[in-house]
């Protein structure tokens, strides 16, 4: 049976949170480099234009890092599901070679590491479904992810 093991939050997180805040900092780092050009309005003080720049290149790098690279995953009990919203790929559980999440993070973004490289390289991420108030604990799919591909490089048991 197929289950979406990614949050629903994962479109928003990928593609509306970037194109909100990257716009609204590039607007604002814009309107700062044009204040003054018209009479009667002074330029902003000092350094704030190349600041604002700094901070909108950095943050925009932070959010690809965190957002953009985040992929949708659905899991059955042999492969995953894997899609960009573009493309979708399936890979079998018994390619995948390590899987580790990081908890420090509020969105507890898994990473899942293959044997061999697939069309969306060899590695993806992933955000986990929410999971209010638990903030440093480990999220529950990843020991289940892990048990799965264990199963799965095992192969069927004989009976």
């Amino acid at each position: 049976m197929l289950r979406t093991i990614s949050s629903a939050q994962t479109f928003l997180m990928k593609f509306m949170f970037p194109v909100l805040w990257m716009g609204g900092f590039a607007l604002g780092t814009a309107t700062l480099f044009r204040a003054g050009d018209r009479l009667g309005e002074r330029p902003p003080q000092g350094d704030l234009k190349w600041a604002f720049l700094a901070v909108l290149l950095a943050g925009s790098l932070v959010i690809y890092w965190w957002c953009v690279r985040l992929m949708r995953v659905a899991m059955t009990d042999r492969e995953l599901r894997i899609s960009n919203y573009r493309r979708e790929i399936v890979v079998p559980l018994s390619d995948v070679d390590q899987v580790t999440e990081n908890r420090w993070v509020n969105s507890h973004p898994v990473t899942v590491q293959f044997v061999r490289r697939t069309d969306f390289g060899h590695r993806i991420v992933f955000m986990p479904k929410v999971r209010p108030f638990a903030l440093f604990s480990s999220h529950p799919i990843v020991a289940e992810l892990r048990a799965a591909i264990e199963t799965a490089k095992r192969g069927p048991s004989v009976r």
